[in-house]
Formats: structure tokens, C-alpha cells, sequence
């Protein structure tokens, strides 16, 4: 294990590298290319050996206060007044050859007895996580569990070292067959946002890219194995098409790394139809073939017809395995609501709730769609009144918010710039790269005229969406930068109606955004409020784009909390103060804050302070735990002045319309384990249901689901 020169061994200076990049994975935010490379060389909080007698390690159950590392890769015990032991530098006058302890000399130390440690050894908690890692895999690519190996990933905790384990599952599927490289890019996507975060696995496809010159070492076709790898990540929609360029700066221009990004972008992801090549490469799935998983899809949606099991069905779902081919159970459920009329709500709630549990990405939806509005023609032939149920069914889905806006094709002239051409595709490229860098350097005075130089002002609604998408996923500092350069464009080269098209574009395609950034509903309400509070929209501009919107999807949702926001009492100091309050502690500091400031106030304290302790908390998009706590501290206190607190929050936009449903769904999810303790649980919380209500305080859709409580 130790290596033979230098203080640490190469597992130790593995854990400070990817110690140093966990670090960064507490903030959300995609990372610059100086940062993939500078937290190579920052040592964050991290225990280990070091060469100097201050160093810290464990050894064998002591404190390590006498430990040193000496040059044989050996930890010895040193005597406490920092002379040698074996196999280190001795102290400064120590000129005997051999230096002997005298038990009858006055100045004798029992601490100077020289230490016997037989196999006393540090441990390397890499090093744990490494051989626990690599027995994991070789059980996953034996029995194709998904679901028993990331409950195994969980109970081994450190999960500071995850990207370690995208490494090592990659590395090793590169050298087994094409089965097995199936199975790991299925177990990624699986892994991806349940267990590891989309920092870490950024993270590890780096560290991947950045091994590249080794791996070619000792896997033939490394390079191009590895790009499919990279094309399937960004086709199965885990690592950003972004992130590419950013790896890319990071890396020295000769290294294999460079080639595989390369390789990823020209020979993958650039070619027709790329999303289906890249997924089928491999087999497209796991352990069977496409025509077996056809037919265990067509098998779970007619056992449901029967048993009308809808939490039943979306785990046999979820069984299958293949998110990449759930188009396919789209596809399905449609033609049987079309040919089994009865069966048609069952199916439109099974897609529903599949949906709205992330279960079928709405990328997967569309593709359902299309498809079969492909066999529109043929299928007509079996089932005559197939082309106008389609057409009736699409509408219903958007309407329901769980179709995306985008699948029914834009037909004013406004829109046609959605039209994805070559031109398009090319332009997006660009402007990412331009954002980005606006993001590095902070220059609107540049990046103005980067956008000119591109000469194609019809693109700029599409600049808009890419900004403000991209800020989204970012921390604080970067939302800021967004909304500061909106202000700038607006008066230097975008016309209003730039804007509003842009907006538009944003909210219609809401439903994608919210699957990778958490509270994109709220965060997309900030940015428009702020526009408005900025002079770059007039209310009156919120009433066009909500105009521009179907009815009850979640884009008219945002327009609606954004009017409140704007509405609210000292709503342009707080919005222009909206992205400056990034704290960045942990969710448990807030949940104690929220707690005491509920006390507080339900002994008496003062609702405007109150107010002021959750604005302060800097957290909007947690604010539904004030709601669920205060609900609680209600039933059990039996002090329903708690509500009075909600309905101030509400009017003055602090609590939102989202925050207050999602708050209230928490409760009713809980309300059989919250009547062990409070035995009125289920009457309280039906008159607080009412209150809410009737104060208009919960989005429309809930109301439907709790006539049953």
C-alpha cells in the first residue's frame, strides 16, 4: 500500500482529491473549469497522515498525537520529546549510535520506553470504501439488482467518495462485455438523484475522462468505449451536454481525455437519430431483449386494466429497469385507452402519477407521444376514432401538466423560432459557451458583444431560456449575475418582446426544468418578479405570457406566484435582496430554526417578527416545513392562532401558493402516524383543510384529492 517515497500513500492522496471535490458537492451548482481543476489541490477537512509531527492519524485505538509517518511507508510511535524512533529523523543533537533509556537517571520518563506496535496500521477509509465498492459491482453485474445495490451503496455510507464509485463501475464495465456496460450505464441513471448526487456523478466522469491516457493502457478501444459511455450519460439525460466543453478546458489539449470528449461529440451526439444509437448500443437492455421488455410492458398494462393497482403497476414499472425505454409504456397505455374505451381514465392516471413521480421523464413522455402519433395512420385502421382521440387526449395531458407544452407544435410566427434546425442547435452551442464564461468573468460589456457578433437577434427569446435555465442550476451568486445582465440586455439590444417569448419558452417547458433543478416553480416566479421589479417587464407582461399559457399547467402556476411576489409588501427591496441571501447550511439548521421560531411565537410572540425570523431563514423553497410544523405545533397546542402566522405569510407572498400545498400533502401523507400522538389529528386537520381552503391558500389541484380525508 505505501508508496516508496514522499509522506502519503497514492489511496491517501486519492482521499484528499476527492475529499476536495466533495466539498463542492454540497452547492448544486455545475462547476467552472478552473475549480475541476483546483480542487485537485485544496485539502477540505480531511484527516490524514502527514509527514510533520502535527499531522493527525489513528493508530491501533491511541490518539495519534505520537504517530509520524517515516520513510518506509511505516507508522512508529515517536518519543514525546521529538526524537526519532525507528525509521525517523531523530532529534536535532542526536549524535549516539544507538540511544539507551536509564530507569535510574533522575530525568527518566516512562514515555521515552521504546513502543513494540505490531501490526499497528492506519486505516485508509478510501481504502475500505474501495474494496467494499468493487465486491458491490461484481454482485450487481452477477444478479442485475438495481434496487439491492443502491440500498448496499447507501449502508456503506461515505458518501463523500460516491464519484469514486462512478469510476470504479465504469472501469471496470469497460473491460467485461456488453451486457455488463448496459447494466452499469442503467444502474447510473437509476443511482442518479436518489443516491448520488448530479455534482458527484459529474464528478466521477471526470475523473473517468481525466484517467483516459490510463485506462488505454490496459483496455483496447478505451477511448471509444468511454465516449459512449459519456454520449449515454448525456442521452439518458444525468450529466449536462455543458458539461462536455467545461471538462474539456480542464484537460491538457494532447491527453486521451480530450479525444474521448471528442469522440462522445462528433461520432455520438451529433449523429441522426443519436438518442436511439447511443441507447441500443449495448442491447438496449439489460439481461433481455426489446421484444421480451415489449411484452412484459403489454403484460403489466393488461393486468392493470383488471386490477386497477395503480401503485402496483408503477413498480412493476420501475422493476423493468429501462427508464430509457419507458416511451414504449407511453405508447402502450395510449393504444390501449384508445382500444379499451373503459380502460381510458385508468391508463391517463396511471401515466399521470407516473409522471408526477419522476418515474417517466417527461423527455420519455414526449417520445411516447410521438411515436405514436407516427402509427396515427395505421393504427386508424384498427381503431377508426384513433386520429381524434389522439388529438383530444394530447390537449388533456398538457392541461393536466403532465405532458410537456413544447409536444404541441407552436403555430403563431412569434414561435417558429422553436423550429430545432441545424442553426438552432448551433446557436444553443455557442451561447452556453458564452454564458459560462459570463459567469467566470462577470463582463456584460463582453459578452454584449459576443452576442452581436453572433448576428442572429430572432435567437435572443432562446438566449433568455438558456440563461436563466442555466443560473437556475447554480448557486445564489450566478441567479444574481442572470437577472443583473437581463437588466443590461434589455436596455442595450432586447426588445420587450425578446423577453416575453423567452419567459414563455421557459415556463412552457417548466415540467422538464423541475425534473433536474429542485423548486424550479419558485425559482422561475423570483426571476420573472424580479424582471418586473427591475423595469424589465410591466405587470402588464405577466398578464401576456400567462395569456400565452394553457390554463392549469405548472408555467401559469409560476406567472400567478410571481404576481403575488410583485404584489406583496416591500416586495422590491426584498426581490432586488432575492439571490443575496445564500446561506448554504444544512437542512437540519433550518428545521431547529424553524422549530424556535414557532415557539416563540405560539407563546405569545409577535407575528411581524415571526415573519422576519423565516425571511431570514433564506430558504423559500423550505418554507413548506413552516407550514407542516406550525399545522403540527396547532393539533398539539391546540392554539389555532398558528393560522393567523400562515395567513400573513400568505399575503405577503412569504409562504407561496406551491410551498402551502406542498406543507398541507406532508400533513396528510403523515396524518396516521400523527393520530398515535394527537387522537383529533384527522378532525383538526379537516377544519384546517377547510380554512385553507376557503382563504384560497392551495392550488386548485388539490382540492380534488382530499374529498376522501
Amino acid at each position: 500500500m505505501a508508496s516508496s517515497e514522499g509522506f502519503l500513500t497514492d489511496g491517501q492522496r486519492e482521499i484528499m482529491k476527492i475529499a476536495s471535490q466533495s466539498a463542492e458537492n454540497l452547492s448544486s451548482s455545475p462547476k467552472s473549469p478552473s475549480s475541476l481543476l483546483a480542487e485537485h489541490h485544496h485539502h477540505h477537512h480531511v484527516r490524514v497522515p502527514s509527514g510533520g509531527g502535527g499531522g493527525k492519524a489513528q493508530s491501533g485505538g491511541h490518539a495519534g498525537r505520537h504517530v509520524r509517518r517515516s520513510h518506509s511507508g511505516k507508522f512508529v510511535r515517536v518519543k514525546k520529546d521529538g526524537a526519532g524512533g525507528k525509521g525517523t529523523w531523530g532529534k536535532l543533537l542526536d549524535t549516539d549510535g544507538e540511544s539507551r533509556t536509564d530507569r535510574n537517571d533522575p530525568n527518566y520518563d516512562s514515555g521515552e520506553e521504546p513502543y513494540q506496535l505490531v501490526g499497528s496500521t492506519v486505516t485508509d477509509p478510501l481504502d475500505e470504501f474501495k474494496k467494499s465498492v468493487v465486491s458491490i459491482i461484481e454482485e450487481y453485474f452477477s444478479n442485475g439488482d438495481v434496487d439491492l445495490t443502491a440500498s448496499d451503496l447507501r449502508e456503506l455510507g461515505s458518501s463523500e467518495y460516491y464519484s469514486y464509485f462512478i469510476k470504479r463501475l465504469v472501469s471496470m464495465a469497460m473491460d467485461r462485455h456488453d451486457k455488463e456496460k448496459e447494466m452499469a450505464s442503467v444502474l447510473l441513471s437509476a443511482l442518479y438523484a436518489a443516491v448520488i448526487s448530479p455534482a458527484q456523478i459529474r464528478d466521477g466522469f471526470f475523473m473517468l475522462i481525466e484517467s483516459a491516457d490510463d485506462l488505454a493502457v490496459d483496455i483496447l478501444d478505451a477511448v471509444d468505449i468511454l465516449a459512449l459511455f459519456l454520449a449515454r450519460a448525456v442521452v439518458d439525460d444525468i450529466i449536462p451536454p455543458a458539461f462536455l466543453a467545461r471538462a474539456r478546458k480542464a484537460l491538457p489539449e494532447s491527453s486521451k481525455g480530450v479525444q474521448v470528449i471528442q469522440t462522445a461529440e462528433k461520432s455520438y451526439l451529433s449523429a441522426p437519430h443519436h438518442a436511439e444509437v447511443v441507447e441500443r448500443r449495448w442491447g438496449g437492455s439489460t439481461h433481455i431483449t426489446v421484444e421480451d421488455v415489449k411484452k412484459r410492458i403489454s403484460d403489466l398494462l393488461r393486468e392493470y386494466v383488471d386490477s386497477g393497482d395503480t401503485y402496483e403497476a408503477c413498480r412493476c414499472i420501475r422493476e423493468l429497469g429501462v427508464s430509457f425505454f419507458h416511451h414504449e409504456v407511453v405508447k402502450r397505455a395510449l393504444v390501449l385507452a384508445m382500444e379499451i374505451h373503459t380502460a381510458e381514465p385508468q391508463m391517463l392516471k396511471l401515466l399521470k402519477e407516473a409522471a408526477e413521480e419522476g418515474l417517466i421523464s417527461s423527455s420519455q413522455m414526449v417520445k411516447g407521444f410521438s411515436r405514436l402519433e407516427e402509427v396515427l395512420d395505421d393504427l386508424a385502421l384498427d381503431i377508426p376514432s384513433a386520429k381524434a382521440q389522439f388529438q383530444r387526449l394530447a390537449p388533456k395531458a398538457i392541461s393536466e401538466g403532465w405532458l410537456d407544452a413544447s409536444f404541441l407544435k407552436p403555430s403563431s410566427e412569434d414561435e417558429d423560432i422553436l423550429v430545432d434546425d441545424e442553426k438552432v442547435r448551433n446557436y444553443k452551442k455557442e451561447v452556453v459557451t458564452i454564458i459560462h464564461e459570463y459567469f467566470l468573468s462577470d463582463d456584460i460589456p463582453e459578452l454584449i458583444r459576443s452576442l452581436e457578433d453572433l448576428g442572429a437577434p430572432e435567437y435572443n427569446p432562446i438566449f433568455l431560456k438558456r440563461l436563466i435555465t442555466l443560473a437556475m442550476d447554480r448557486k445564489n451568486r450566478e441567479k444574481e449575475m442572470a437577472s443583473v445582465l437581463l437588466s443590461a440586455l434589455h436596455i442595450e439590444m432586447f426588445s420587450t418582446d425578446d423577453i416575453v417569448n423567452g419567459f414563455v419558452m421557459l415556463l412552457e417547458s417548466a415540467e422538464d426544468t423541475a425534473l433536474d433543478i429542485l423548486d424550479a416553480s419558485n425559482e422561475l416566479a423570483l426571476f420573472l418578479a424580479r424582471a418586473v421589479i427591475d423595469d424589465v417587464l410591466a405587470p402588464l407582461n405577466l398578464e401576456e405570457i400567462s395569456s400565452r399559457l394553457l390554463p392549469k399547467c405548472s408555467g401559469s402556476e409560476t406567472v400567478r406566484m410571481a404576481r403575488s411576489l410583485v404584489a406583496a409588501r416591500h416586495a422590491g427591496e426584498r426581490l432586488l435582496r432575492c439571490w443575496g441571501g445564500g446561506t448554504g447550511w444544512a437542512v437540519e439548521d433550518a428545521k431547529d430554526k424553524i422549530m424556535k421560531l414557532l415557539e416563540e411565537y405560539e407563546s405569545g410572540g409577535v407575528v411581524s417578527e415571526a415573519c422576519r425570523c423565516i425571511r431570514d431563514l433564506g430558504m423559500p423553497f423550505f418554507n413548506h416545513e413552516v407550514v407542516k410544523k406550525a399545522l403540527v405545533m396547532a393539533m398539539e397546542k391546540k392554539n389555532d392562532r398558528m393560522l393567523d402566522l400562515l395567513q400573513v405569510c400568505f399575503s405577503e407572498g412569504l409562504i407561496t401558493m406551491n410551498q402551502m400545498t406542498k406543507g398541507f400533502t406532508r400533513i396528510k401523507d403523515a396524518l396516521d402516524d400523527l393520530a398515535l400522538d394527537i387522537p383529533n389529528a384527522m378532525e383538526k386537520f379537516s377544519f384546517y383543510l377547510e380554512h385553507a381552503l376557503n382563504k384560497g391558500w392551495l392550488l386548485p389541484s388539490f382540492d380534488s384529492t382530499v374529498t376522501d380525508v
